[in-house]
């Protein structure tokens, strides 16, 4: 590993920017990416040294690029992190990880299978407040913890891609898994939603732990001032780290009940106030990684603790969908590593009978798979995907939030369809005319990506290991491994197999990645070692 890490950043809106400033302070910033140009243009004036573009493919092409950094909206943090990993790069995702247990593991079992570090943003364990916390009550200064409570609130900050529980308390589950050093037995979350009758824009998370230590997280974005606040009582003392405080964050009360005349009385104490070093804990967090990549050592917050906040997460989220309810933690937790021996379906979701779904297969939020159809082994089927009837899938197929895979439609075995992509199966609809015996089959070959928002015409076939562009229109067949893009789509370039893309000279080219050997003659690529 080189000395000097050279950093790509994707995503620059309002989090992204201050990551793009630590980074190029620290000497390591090499590509800067944002999908709309438009953002590009100011970022290019500031830092003119820097390559810029709208391509994150260009980045995982990119053999000079040693790590990516995904600053993207949550829905897309699973498939860009799994891309990276796939390219045999490092990635530091911001929080969460993915937005389901089952893509968090597949995350960490392919960084361990690529030996490529994956870091999560949760930036408090990198503030000099929470790592001195850590050290007094591992040095056991504020006695037996017995609970912890977080409030993080603010007017703003409202999100369509994840509710208020995904967006604001991954932070605060985090530190208090690692303030507590275990996880939770039990969850239960209820929620209030105002803005959107499917949004939770309030929660309020309580946690019991097996040591009886319980905690409450209360986040909201509709809240008449900004708070971000964490307390820990212990027997012996409590502390208050108050973030928003421009000084004196962190402070100690040697506060102790006493008991006099049979009644609990409180002896409170003057606070301490505790010193703390003066540094940017983004910019700790961002030095952080690159030591871990030179080092080759395990982040803080590596795979393993962004997967645990994951589990606490959807335990949470299952219990503010049943109005409250408690959730073992410890059995989400389980369910999820005995996959390989049964399929998962969200309790939103249907199953009509008649179907077969595969091991290790998880069915996610609100889907419907529709009588005859047939998925394999290994799938993941997101959000609001409806299947059938009669359709046939294969194994280790992806198939991303709304998504419908109509009657005709074939897709073989490591197909990924990407959010919102659409089949057709037929060429003419019309609402007063039944056209069922028309039906135009569409065959999508072994390891093709259908990329976000691209349609399929039906009748055609794409080859196998292709890749459309997202937004792409495709209304002819696609060969093996072509790379098309457009309204209507047309070949750009070729890909490899493991998803790099391929550089021709006399028809010949080697895939910088994987080494793969490739042969061209017109429109046809076939591999020959």
């Amino acid at each position: 590993m080189k000395k000097t890490v050279r950093i790509a950043v994707v995503g620059i809106g309002y989090w992204g920017k201050n990551l793009v400033r630590n980074f190029a302070s620290l000497g390591s910033l090499a590509v800067i990416c944002d999908l709309d140009e438009k953002n590009l243009a100011p970022i290019k004036k500031k830092y003119p040294g820097i390559k810029t573009t709208n391509s994150f493919l260009d980045i995982l092409s990119d053999n000079s690029v040693d790590a990516v950094v995904i600053s993207t909206p949550a829905e897309m943090h699973y498939q860009m992190a799994r891309d990276t990993l796939l390219a045999d790069k490092h990635v530091f995702v911001e929080k969460p990880l993915a937005l389901n247990v089952d893509q968090g593991r597949e995350l960490l079992e392919l960084s361990n299978d690529r030996k490529r570090i994956i870091m999560v943003g949760h930036l408090l364990h990198y503030h000099p407040a929470v790592v001195k916390l850590k050290e007094l009550v591992k040095e056991g200064e504020l006695g037996k913890i017995e609970y912890i409570y977080s409030n993080r609130l603010n007017l703003g900050k409202i999100r369509r891609e994840e509710n208020i529980l995904w967006s604001f308390a991954p932070h605060d589950i985090s530190v208090i898994l690692g303030l507590t050093g275990e996880m939770p037995e039990n969850a239960s979350s209820l929620g209030g939603n105002y803005l959107h009758e499917k949004i939770a824009d309030v929660t309020l998370s309580h946690l019991s732990f097996p040591s009886g230590i319980k905690a409450h997280i209360f986040v909201s974005w509709l809240h008449p001032y900004k708070e971000q606040r964490l307390v820990i009582v212990g027997d012996r003392k409590m502390a208050l780290f108050n973030d928003l405080n421009s000084k004196d964050k962190l402070i100690v009360y040697p506060h102790v009940i006493e008991w006099k005349d049979h009644l609990p009385t409180a002896n409170k104490k003057e606070g301490e106030i505790i010193p703390l070093d003066q540094v940017e804990p983004l910019k700790e967090e961002c030095q952080h990684f690159m030591e871990c990549i030179v080092n080759n050592r395990q982040p803080w917050t590596d795979g393993i603790e962004g997967l645990k906040v994951l589990i606490v997460l959807q335990a949470c989220q299952e219990s503010l969908e049943k109005n409250g309810k408690v959730i073992s933690v410890s059995k989400l937790a389980d369910l999820r590593k005995e996959k390989e021996n049964i399929y998962y379906v969200d309790n939103t979701s249907m199953v009509d009978e008649g179907c077969i779904i595969g091991r290790g297969t998880s069915i996610w939020h609100f889907s419907h798979i529709i009588k005859g159809s047939v998925i394999g082994n290994d799938c993941s089927i997101g959000q609001n995907v409806m299947i059938g009837p009669d359709v046939r899938i294969g194994n280790k197929v992806k198939i991303q939030n709304n998504v419908s895979v109509y009657h005709g439609v074939t897709l073989e075995d490591g197909v990924f369809c990407g959010p919102s992509m659409v089949f057709t199966n037929v060429y003419n609809p019309r609402s007063y005319i039944p056209r069922k015996d028309e039906i135009k089959p569409t065959m999508v070959k072994e390891g093709a990506t259908l990329g976000a928002n691209s349609t399929i015409m039906c009748g055609y076939t794409i080859g196998r290991f292709a890749f459309v562009a997202a937004g792409s229109v495709v209304l002819d067949d696609i060969p093996d491994f072509a790379l098309v893009a457009g309204n209507p789509a047309m070949i750009k370039g070729w890909f490899c197999r493991c998803g790099v893309r391929l550089h021709f000279e006399n028809g010949m080219a080697t895939c910088d990645s994987c080494g793969l050997k490739y042969k061209k003659e017109k429109n046809k690529v076939i591999i020959i070692s």
